[in-house]
């Protein structure tokens, strides 16, 4: 069994939650918490870092559309950035990738996040 580790960090206009190891059914619940603690905490703009995820499942797809949709009933966003071949054929063969925004690195990730303004936040 791989551990799953996950660290936040502040990204450009957003905050990146990078998770290390595998997203399955013992890990997803990890998963879906620290995006929760995220939304709680005020964050609206997450991108999940992939690029050190080699493999996720089922359950851990449902949490990440979970999350998404909590994401945007409070006019958030959550998007994923570095996906490994593995874990892009599981978002394709879903079609997750053509609701979720999927990135290549987080670089491109953080210039995709709006940018906060007065009119449109709340």
């Amino acid at each position: 069994m791989v551990d799953l580790e996950l660290s936040v960090r502040p990204g450009r206009g957003c905050t990146v939650l990078e998770v290390h190891g595998e997203l399955d059914m013992a890990t997803a619940p990890q998963l879906r918490d620290a995006l929760q603690r995220l939304i709680e905490a005020g964050d609206r703009h997450v991108v999940v870092d992939l690029a050190d995820v080699g493999f996720m499942d089922s359950s851990a797809l449902g949490a990440l559309v979970v999350m998404f949709k909590a994401f945007r009933e409070v006019s958030g966003r959550l998007s994923l950035a570095a996906v490994q071949p593995a874990v892009r054929t599981v978002l394709t063969v879903t079609s997750v990738d053509r609701v979720m925004r999927v990135h290549e690195d987080v670089r491109a990730a953080e210039a995709d996040v709006p940018v906060a303004d007065d009119t449109t936040v709340r």
